[in-house]
């Protein structure tokens, strides 16, 4: 595996990824980062290079994540490519029939059953490529996604530019007041910073 890291973006840095071929077909492939890494950037791109292919893809995504579109998965760069929005991960097994590569963006946000759903699809011979937050506002690891990287074949972790100081950030700091986990937004709710700006941060918000 070969990994080539370049600028994609104003504030982030995506990776483009080779996967040899193998014997066998079906594997996890998981993409991490915080907010504005490029994480869906880079799963529109395996699925779009997968259909270019003529194999046969589906995507999936959290129904609760309507910022953008409520049937389209869609990058802070404004790409998007059409999924079906599911409530729960059993969902995705029943709808991801006769297909060879399946997508999912916003892992995070489902529940603990879609470690299990995406090996079933990798054991069946599925791609599956996972995308989501690795962690939390509060900098924790976030839902399911610590279990499906440690599951995964494969796993990429992207990093954004730190709006403060210019590095590379893999931390999601939160603008507003809410203690909620879920808390859906964009620039204006979320920035990415690095660490040392990040608890910066985070040590101002406890003194206030």
């Amino acid at each position: 595996m070969c990994y080539i890291c370049f600028p994609s973006e104003k504030n982030s840095f995506t990776p483009t990824m080779f996967i040899e071929n193998t014997k066998n077909p079906g594997w996890i492939e998981v993409i991490c980062g915080s907010m504005f890494s490029g994480k869906t950037e880079e799963l529109i791109r395996r699925l779009r290079r997968a259909q270019f292919a003529n194999l046969r893809v589906e995507i999936f995504k959290p129904a609760i994540d309507t910022r953008y579109s409520e049937e389209e998965v869609v990058s802070h760069q404004g790409n998007s490519i059409l999924s079906t929005p599911v409530d729960s991960s059993s969902s995705i097994i029943m709808l991801a029939g006769n297909v060879d590569v399946v997508g999912i963006d916003e892992a995070q946000f489902f529940d603990e059953g879609i470690v299990d759903v995406v090996q079933k699809l990798a054991s069946a011979g599925i791609r599956v490529i996972v995308a989501g937050l690795d962690m939390d506002f509060r900098g924790k690891p976030f839902g399911p996604m610590p279990a499906l990287m440690a599951v995964a074949e494969y796993v990429t972790k992207v990093h954004a530019i730190c709006v403060r100081c210019g590095d590379p950030a893999n931390f999601s700091h939160r603008l507003i007041s809410s203690e909620k986990l879920v808390e859906l937004g964009e620039k204006q709710t979320y920035e990415p910073l690095c660490r040392h700006c990040y608890e910066k941060a985070m040590a101002e918000s406890n003194k206030a």
